[in-house]
């Protein structure tokens, strides 16, 4: 156990969490159903995922690469680059959203950030890095007890999530973006690598399968206590479209206290950041050097595997430097989502096939399995890519 929980903690990280706030303070409680119809959508993704590097012992790009060819292998980890960057800026914006709210400026708060990471990975073993993964991500469970003291009315629940307005298509795009903050192309590549790099075999498959149940449960009830929490805090008011961190902050500061509101919220999402900031840039690495075939393991030192961790260490470094030079977080946050949701078709596509072709029998997804698992992948990348697509062409 280990790589489920820390995938899934990195899963809701400073971009996920925005987007759920400003569902929140957007339209209530009508999104509430979308975060727990998510919660069995994320376990079947990640566990196809798990069952292939445990049962395979190969990364997922190292797969693609295998079954259909450099040229597909390439395809994949392009989405992974892509979302990958994306979410390492919205990860470092994050960090720097938390540092103006006690008055540091960006290269204040992020550079330090940056350096602590660098130490983690060149430094450590993968045991050792999960470990302070593991610590990070338990700051984000600081939600789980906000909400209860957010005081959220039943009856305003109820009424919007028994009236939720569908055909809104500026609804529909941030229901993608939601869509899009719990499936991201970074987890499958992560979860399949960490699992070959913890050494972990076939015989591991029941616990894996726990880990990522449990980490599934845990990550959706922290986004939907933050949805729910800033839903109660702007209860009353014209619905807001938030531009920063610290707006966040103020609208849980109403509900919370203002030192309280503050306190915690910059605990949840720093801790978010910087074990998402990992995940990410180590799922890069992965997926590259898996392409690439140059040697990539955490068990490696520097010096045996310099392209591992210089592409490790670049993505570090280039975002935070793109996040020091100024970014407006809450729209780059949603708007990352809404690309997430855009590439789920190549990215559960290929999940899907590699699951029906690369296990042997015993664990091959086939039968009636294969059809239940393929209309809910079919179902999710349909719904993020018509949801976004409607909302973009919307007035």
């Amino acid at each position: 156990m280990g790589p489920g929980l820390v995938v899934m903690l990195a899963d809701t990280d400073a971009g996920s969490l925005i987007t759920a706030a400003q569902s929140g303070a957007q339209w209530g409680y009508a999104l509430l159903p979308l975060q727990l119809a998510l919660i069995p959508v994320l376990f079947i993704v990640q566990e196809l995922t798990v069952r292939l590097g445990l049962v395979t012992g190969k990364g997922h790009g190292e797969l693609i690469m295998q079954r259909y060819g450099r040229g597909w292998a390439l395809l994949s980890v392009s989405t992974l680059a892509v979302a990958s960057l994306g979410a390492l800026v919205t990860e470092f914006a994050g960090v720097a959203g938390v540092g103006t709210l006690f008055g540091l400026p960006a290269w204040a708060s992020v550079g330090p950030a940056v350096l602590a990471l660098l130490l983690i990975a060149w430094t450590g073993s993968y045991r050792r890095v999960e470990r302070v993964a593991l610590i990070l991500g338990a700051f984000e469970l600081v939600f789980l007890g906000v909400v209860w003291a957010a005081h959220p009315s039943g009856e305003a629940i109820l009424r919007d999530i028994t009236s939720v307005p569908w055909r809104n298509p500026h609804l529909l795009y941030l229901a993608a973006a939601n869509v899009g903050a719990v499936i991201m192309p970074w987890m499958v590549f992560y979860q399949q690598s960490a699992a070959v790099d913890k050494g972990l075999g076939v015989q591991d498959l029941r616990l894996a399968r726990w880990d990522t149940a449990w980490g599934a449960l845990i990550t959706q009830l922290v986004m939907a206590a933050v949805l729910i929490t800033t839903a109660a805090a702007f209860t009353g008011r014209a619905p807001q479209s938030l531009e920063s961190v610290g707006q966040i902050a103020s609208g849980l500061s109403r509900a919370l206290g203002p030192l309280s509101g503050r306190l915690l919220f910059a605990l949840g999402v720093l801790g978010a950041s910087l074990l998402a900031a990992v995940v990410v840039s180590l799922a890069a690495a992965w997926g590259v050097g898996e392409v690439a075939g140059f040697r990539r393991s955490l068990e490696d030192r520097p010096r045996e595997a310099p392209w591992f961790y210089t592409v490790y260490s670049v993505a570090l470094l280039g975002s935070g430097a793109v996040v020091i030079s100024g970014v407006n977080l809450i729209r780059l946050s949603v708007a990352v989502e809404v690309m997430n949701a855009l590439l789920l078709p190549v990215v559960l596509g290929f999940l899907f096939l590699l699951a029906r072709t690369s296990l042997p029998p015993p664990y091959r997804l086939s039968g009636g399995s294969a059809v239940l698992v393929g209309g809910v992948l079919l179902i999710t990348s349909g719904f993020g890519v018509f949801s976004v697509v409607s909302g973009l062409l919307s007035p």
